[in-house]
């Protein structure tokens, strides 16, 4: 580790000192006591007779440097950070040089990756990491991210860059509030963690978990824990997303909801749950290929079915296998597919009609069924030319049974 600075000489003009610390420091005593006299806090020294061994080693185990860089280069002789500080402390009992006010640069592969200011900032003896502590700015000048927090972290060798306590990252892409964030420089990865809020500008939403990972480059979130992801439209909540997992693709607007997924529009009230769902917010699609429920608040109206696309504009919902569909007063109407268009309240169904109803008791087969199953006005067909509808009409006293 190198330690720069620069004092004034008698005629005014600016001289500059360096010296190379051993990570063993085993000649820092040497070193720092011939230079004492001239730049550390005591300035003048105190004549013998007043000399304190107690006062004077703790004067030699701390140090204060004006004008400082610290770097620190890697193996092959590239830089991993480099630090300027108006006022540097060092402290031999605790091996740490100690920067106020610094600003500077993170280098990974000899490039620039963060550039960097805080209130303090601490270097560990051996080299290996640079610790920041007090009021932090990280920026990526490549591609624009803002990391701010109070301490943060450089693992070159591990390519990692953590910013911890009070994270707030800005971009203009995305907006996020997390207790840490984890940066991998080569992968373009961020990782939030702890309450995390992240808010995108477009689509406008708003993901709220404990784990979410950014992938900047491929512009995706990724959320592996439970979490809720809140649609905005003209600054108000219009749908709302939830899940154990999810994936949102920020370039083609696109959600994927795994493992208890549930969505719930605002417009039509309609609450989707399935096991896997993909929202598309640029179409308003939203389409589940594994057993899906569809519930209408309004109408206390409930559709079932194998797997299930809702277009949002038309307000139309296509089902396919074992639909069943049920109303308030239980009529229900089963078939292999059905289409429910939610604006007059109509449904289409097809392939092995069973409609039944409650008050008064009675069932009918068919291949097609037309109507509004809340007013219970349903025409069932036989389908083809030599089909037949069969009307069942169950006495009250069997349909009390059933």
């Amino acid at each position: 580790m190198a330690y720069q600075f620069h004092k004034r000489g008698r005629q005014g003009e600016k001289k500059i000192q360096k010296y190379s610390l051993t990570p063993s420091f085993l000649f820092f005593p040497l070193i720092f006591l011939l230079i004492f006299g001239l730049v550390s806090c005591g300035g003048k020294s105190p004549p013998a007779s007043q000399e304190n061994p107690a006062a004077s080693s703790k004067q030699d185990s701390d140090l204060t440097f004006f004008d400082v860089i610290l770097e620190q280069a890697d193996e092959v002789g590239r830089p991993i950070w480099r630090v300027r500080a108006k006022t540097a402390k060092y402290t031999k009992e605790k091996q740490i040089g100690q920067a106020e006010s610094p600003y500077g640069e993170l280098y990974q592969d000899g490039k620039v990756v963060y550039q960097i200011k805080a209130d303090i900032a601490d270097i560990e003896q051996d080299g290996k990491q640079l610790f920041l502590k007090g009021k932090i700015f990280a920026t990526d000048p490549k591609n624009g991210v803002v990391l701010q927090g109070n301490e943060l972290e450089w693992r070159p060798k591990e390519d990692l860059l953590i910013v911890r306590n009070q994270v707030n990252g800005t971009h203009k892409q995305l907006q996020a509030v997390a207790q840490e964030a984890r940066v991998k420089t080569r992968e373009q990865r961020m990782e939030f963690s702890g309450r995390v809020v992240a808010n995108s500008t477009d689509p406008q939403l708003q993901v709220r978990t404990e784990h979410l990972i950014w992938n900047i480059k491929e512009q995706k979130l990724i959320g592996d824990r439970p979490l809720q992801i809140d649609r905005y439209k003209n600054g108000k909540v219009s749908d709302r997303g939830k899940g154990n997992s999810a994936e949102v693709n920020l370039k083609t607007k696109i959600a994927t909801i795994q493992q208890n997924a549930q969505l719930d529009l605002l417009d039509p009230p309609v609450q989707i749950t399935s096991n896997s769902m993909i929202w598309n917010m640029n179409a308003e699609t939203i389409t589940t290929n594994s057993p899906v429920r569809m519930f209408q608040r309004v109408d206390n109206f409930t559709v079932t079915a194998n797997q299930g696309e809702m277009k949002t504009p038309q307000k139309t919902v296509y089902l396919t296998g074992n639909v069943n569909a049920i109303g308030q007063r239980r009529q229900s109407l089963k078939s292999n597919t059905l289409t429910w268009y939610l604006d007059n309240k109509l449904v289409e169904a097809q392939g092995n009609v069973v409609y039944r109803q409650v008050d008064p008791p009675l069932n009918f087969t068919g291949e097609t069924a037309v109507g509004n199953l809340q007013t219970e006005n349903i025409v069932v067909k036989g389908g083809s030319s030599s089909g037949r509808v069969v009307t069942e009409i169950i006495p009250q006293d069997k349909a009390n049974r059933q």
